[in-house]
């Protein structure tokens, strides 16, 4: 892990509201997932935010767990080197979170390498894992492992497809909606920039009646 030194004023005020949204609650959660879902030869790591940012830097669990979610055979990250060195840890983060958007996980949904290598923005980790969750259970393709009450599962959109006559119809409909302008005319209207005549009540013209000249 990256040392940093310490944050002040704004940068700091910053930080602190960021690790205010990070979910303890959330972490064990996570913690189980991961497990029952690469499987028992991982070592469960002690409770607390930097203890599971630890737990996940070198990149080696989150790639595991991308692979699990694909039969064999078809994992999306085919070798999995394990190593101390700081660019191939933060490769294989960057694998796993490429991985993550091709799965489904959107990219609004997607932590930065540094949010976890640095300790950046945990609570990003954790909403990451959470919509691979979410998205994995949703896909219900006998790959997700664990309980189907650790996420929410997603609604499913339901796309129509039209063929070209429907469309067709459908725009002819929509044209007859708007309305027409036949038989209008612009008769009685009068044109932007004419002066108004103001006539007295009393007026002969204003009673219909032309005046003699």
């Amino acid at each position: 892990m990256a040392n940093r030194g310490p944050s002040y004023g704004l940068s700091r005020e910053v930080q602190e509201k960021i690790e205010q949204k990070y979910d303890p609650e959330l972490e064990t959660r996570l913690v189980e997932w991961i497990l029952v879902q690469c499987g028992d030869d991982l070592e469960r790591p002690e409770p607390g935010k930097q203890n599971f940012q630890k737990w996940l830097t070198s990149g080696t669990i989150l790639c595991r767990l991308i692979n699990s979610l694909y039969p064999r055979g078809e994992e999306p990250i085919k070798k999995i080197t394990e190593s101390k060195m700081v660019f191939k840890q933060m490769e294989k983060i960057s694998q796993f979170l490429q991985a993550a958007e091709e799965y489904g996980v959107t990219r609004g949904d997607i932590f930065q390498t540094v949010d976890l290598w640095e300790g950046k923005d945990m609570a990003a980790v954790q909403r990451t894992l959470m919509a691979l969750g979410s998205e994995a259970l949703t896909k219900d393709d006998g790959h997700y492992r664990g309980d189907k009450d650790w996420f929410h599962r997603k609604a499913k959109v339901h796309k129509r497809e039209f063929s070209e006559d429907q469309l067709r119809q459908g725009r002819s409909l929509i044209g007859l909606q708007m309305g027409s302008n036949r038989g209008a005319s612009q008769s009685g209207m009068v044109g932007y920039g004419t002066p108004r005549q103001i006539m007295r009540h009393d007026s002969p013209r204003h009673n219909g009646h032309q005046s003699n000249p």
